[in-house]
């Protein structure tokens, strides 16, 4: 297929020994400099499709198209690769690093939410591939730290998403920064008429491959609609079907709702982490780390992670909240059965969502039976496969999300009346037994406890009086 045998070994490494249909269809034409425009669903081998060719013709390590530089000059990139998410920048970075490093090319990322200071330094220095976030990227290039005229091969990754997202002003802005003579890929699950638009303004009589459109069926992936009665039913399923053994994600639809249920299924033993878009880049990277290594088997995400984001082995995909729509629909569930892997996609449907989900499967043209079930039925054991061990929640990994302690107060409880009273009853009785046997002693007694406690009566005015002062005076220093 024309790959340099200089990147053989890397692939082997990453377990790409076999071509998948979108690399056999497309390597030909990129790795002699051609624009192209790939469609394939997520999960199709499109990062590899662009990260070879991308790679090859900047290294020249194969003979291909107009002649690239072999230098980079500090700011200077002559590869860009464009992704929608952090999350998709990071792992686009992990599958070329591999081949980058084999031929002695230089790769970062510029992405927003972590600080600039250390992306200007890996810039200034110099790097041959910038893989980025529209929004910094375009924040770097005003402040002068990037520029982009020496690009020789753009590639744009997950276009659809981007336009969903509203990035597709800014992408033409880019797009219209790099040289006109220069190579240009596009892959995307879907093409629409935003993405035509971008195709034919800045692609060059592009040779088009589609190889498992979006829509298409995968054998591999089976789907269940589970009806449940009612909320209190699904909290239960939810845990069951998060206690198996193999790795399982879990969709929410807000932030709010994938934090706590990361961290309820945390306290009742079963580790997990969540990830969404409230979340540092760090907590993001550690995240999903964790899950990737196999430290947590549960992750708890919105629809940041539906798109672009790999992890292999995930058996179960879970609907605990229907998406809005059916492209979601498909974006989430095409985190299993990836690669030629088989894996289960379930959908928890409450009464009411009944007649949207109907409505959302068609437009999808997925082909499945709603079943009724409840907590502990046969099914539910089935698709959780075999049971975990639990796990406390103070032994689970760092990375699990926890919940927050309650903050706990160090002031003393406050008194009853009854305690105080309890615990002078046998002072007064021994007072009173005294004033029997030496009345005018006890009436001395009372008289000295009873300027004791006029003197501690006024102690305490004074003192609270000056307490008084202090605060007045704090109050008008504030």
């Amino acid at each position: 297929m024309g790959v340099c045998a200089q990147l053989i070994g890397p692939l082997k490494q990453q377990g790409a020994s076999t071509p998948f249909p979108i690399q056999t269809a497309t390597l030909p034409d990129t790795l002699s400099g051609r624009d192209v425009l790939g469609r394939g669903r997520t999960g199709s081998g499109k990062t590899l499709a662009f990260s070879i060719p991308l790679v090859s013709r900047l290294a020249g390590l194969t003979p291909s198209g107009n002649k690239i530089s072999r230098h980079s000059s500090p700011g200077a990139p002559r590869g860009l690769v464009l992704a929608p998410t952090r999350e998709l920048a990071s792992q686009i970075v992990a599958t070329i690093q591999p081949l980058a490093d084999a031929a002695k090319l230089r790769v970062t990322t510029v992405v927003g939410g972590v600080s600039k200071v250390n992306q200007v330094r890996q810039l200034r220095r110099g790097v041959d591939i910038v893989v980025a976030t529209p929004g910094r990227l375009e924040d770097l290039k005003s402040d002068g730290e990037l520029r982009l005229d020496d690009v020789a091969v753009t590639v744009l990754d997950e276009a659809d998403h981007m336009a969903d997202l509203g990035f597709l002003p800014s992408v033409t802005r880019i797009l219209a920064a790099t040289p006109s003579g220069g190579q240009r890929m596009l892959f995307s699950a879907t093409l629409d008429s935003a993405i035509d638009k971008l195709v034919k303004r800045f692609l060059v009589r592009p040779l088009t491959h589609s190889v498992d459109a979006e829509s298409s069926p995968v054998s591999e992936m089976t789907h269940h609609a589970l009806l449940v009665a009612d909320t209190g039913e699904k909290r239960k399923i939810i845990e069951d079907l998060a206690s198996g053994t193999g790795r399982r994600l879990l969709f929410t639809r807000t932030k709010h709702q994938a934090r706590k249920l990361a961290r309820e299924l945390t306290a009742a033993g079963i580790p997990a982490v969540e990830l969404h878009g409230n979340l540092s880049q760090n907590a993001r990277e550690r995240g999903l780390k964790a899950f990737s290594d196999g430290q947590v088997r549960v992750m708890v995400a919105t629809d940041i992670a539906a798109r672009g984001i790999h992890v292999d082995g995930i058996e179960l995909v879970v609907h605990v909240d229907p998406p809005a729509e059916h492209k979601s629909y498909l974006h989430r569930s095409g985190r299993t059965a990836r690669a030629g892997h088989s894996g289960d996609v379930v959908t928890l449907i409450l009464p009411e969502q009944r007649r949207d989900f109907q409505s959302l499967v068609r437009a999808a043209r997925i082909s499945t039976t709603p079943k009724q079930v409840h907590p502990g039925d046969p099914v539910l054991a089935k698709l959780r496969g075999p049971l975990a061990e639990s796990i406390p929640p103070e032994l689970a990994p760092a990375a699990a999300s926890r919940r927050v302690p309650q903050a706990t107060s160090t002031a003393q409880p406050r008194q009853s009346a009854a305690s105080r009273q309890r615990e002078t009853a046998p002072r007064q009785r021994e007072l009173r037994r005294d004033g029997q046997a030496h009345p005018g002693k006890a009436r001395g007694a009372h008289k000295g406890t009873r300027q004791s406690a006029s003197t501690q009566s006024s102690s305490g005015v004074v003192g609270f009086s000056r307490q008084a002062n202090r605060r007045s005076g704090s109050r008008r220093a504030a």
